[in-house]
């Protein structure tokens, strides 16, 4: 097969940065609790079932990403590795520390993920010595390790960010601007951003195994494989952008929020609390980015693994008007709820979607709609910002609407003091080795003594 040579983009022009957290969950976790420095360290996924993240120590030792809990017992106990319940709701609020702290080191940032971020140092007359400075003041400030990858493009910060995470002997931080043709013959095809299993595999068997074989491929044959976004990676590859940063504040067209039950659940009066919470708190999403739903969609279903008789449906209705306005959607959550709800089956998982969502600015309101809703909006919108900001200034779930059975955050329903409340409420997330919420509950927080 014929290739191309490399192409780089001129010198003086874009330059982007990866900022990714260095296992972000088990570095959250040590930011409050310094004993877990040097320790293996994991956290369990929803209802304490999997491994979703690990600290070094726990990776040579072999526990893979995925791996079921129960089947870790022996291995846990015998390395004395420290296991925790997922602390979502710590993760986020470190997420926003780390962020804003990127957000005044650097001109322009996407936020890419809860641990990562694109960066541009465009300007910046030396790009590494200034990531080093990023680094370092994101660790000082918030205590949570980065890694950091440079490139011309953002595939390939994503290249150097691989390298900067894996190899430590780069120190966190590396320039893929430099000695890019050895890195990126030694980084797998696979582990390129945007190439996925499905085109890896077709692309080893053409004898492309390398980030570098594939930025040399011809464009007709990769266009023809891959299609129009392949070749955008390729071009990347060489270092030509074609994926700019996205601006801060894009609003999400669909927003899902669902759970697995932390036991299994038979009556509709526990499906109604959960579906309830669930609508809550994609309704607190939907507000944070001051948009609106035009329909919403609530679905159920049982365990595809138990032996239980399978059932799994939804309903999806359409809002006469646009709204935020959380006691309408989980008017509607329950109408579709009841909808698809049938007895004698085991349910698992139920969730809620929001979908057809539009800026709360641009909303329109169809001939049809209520004359009141017009008059009534904006004093609804001041009474959800009011709860809003009550919640995100004292706590999740300081207010909560009756219909969920109890704030979905609220210590008496996920933490140590709720057991009564947890029995009753069966669908709520088993998180029996929870930490404290170090940074968003005032009776939490970490005593220091003198």
């Amino acid at each position: 097969m014929q290739r191309n040579k490399g192409i780089t983009q001129k010198e003086g022009q874009s330059v982007f940065a990866l900022v990714d957290c260095n296992n972000f969950y088990v570095s959250c976790e040590r930011v409050f609790n310094p004993a877990l420095e040097g320790k293996p360290v994991v956290v369990l996924s929803n209802n304490d079932g999997c491994v979703i993240a690990r600290s070094n120590e726990a990776k040579s030792l072999g526990i893979q990403m995925g791996a079921p809990a129960f089947k870790c017992k022996g291995l846990f106990a015998r390395h004395g590795v420290r296991v925790h319940s997922s602390n979502y709701t710590l993760y986020a609020d470190m997420s926003k520390r780390v962020m804003d702290t990127l957000g005044r080191l650097a001109p322009e940032m996407e936020v890419y993920s809860i641990d990562e971020a694109f960066l541009s140092l465009a300007g910046f007359d030396d790009p590494v010595e200034y990531s080093r400075f990023i680094r370092n003041t994101v660790k000082r400030w918030t205590g949570v390790p980065i890694s950091v990858g440079i490139g011309r493009t953002k595939t390939l910060t994503k290249a150097a960010g691989w390298f900067a995470k894996k190899e430590q002997a780069y120190g966190g931080v590396v320039d893929i601007s430099a000695g890019g043709d050895e890195l990126l013959e030694r980084l797998e095809v696979g582990e390129v951003w945007g190439v996925g299993r499905r085109y890896a595999k077709m692309l080893i068997e053409a004898g492309i195994s390398t980030a570098l074989g594939l930025r040399d491929a011809p464009d007709e044959w990769v266009r023809k494989r891959m299609g129009v976004a392949g070749l955008r990676t390729v071009w990347e590859l060489r270092g030509t952008p074609c994926t700019p940063l996205k601006q801060a504040g894009a609003h999400k067209k669909r927003i899902v929020t669902s759970r697995m039950f932390g036991t299994l659940v038979e009556g509709l009066p526990e499906l109604r609390e959960a579906v309830a919470a669930y609508a809550s708190r994609a309704a607190e999403k939907i507000r944070s980015q001051e948009s609106v739903a035009s329909s919403i969609t609530v679905f159920i279903t049982t365990n595809r693994y138990n032996g239980d008789p399978r059932y799994s449906e939804s309903a999806t209705t359409r809002l006469p008007v646009p709204t935020s306005y959380t006691p309408e959607l989980i008017r509607c959550a329950h109408a579709g709820l009841e909808k698809i709800y049938k007895p004698g089956y085991r349910y698992n998982k139920a969730g809620v979607m929001l979908a057809d969502i539009v800026p709360a600015r641009e909303m329109q309101l169809g001939l049809l709609a209520p004359l009141v809703h017009a008059r009534d909006y904006s004093q609804l919108q001041r009474l959800m910002s009011s709860i809003d900001h009550i919640n995100a200034q004292w706590g999740s779930g300081t207010i909560w609407y009756a219909a969920a059975g109890g704030g979905e955050g609220a210590r008496g329903a996920e933490g140590t003091e709720g057991a009564e409340n947890r029995s009753r409420q069966g669908w709520r997330m088993r998180r029996s080795l929870l930490s404290p919420m170090f940074t968003t509950d005032w009776d939490e927080i970490p005593a220091v003594k003198a």
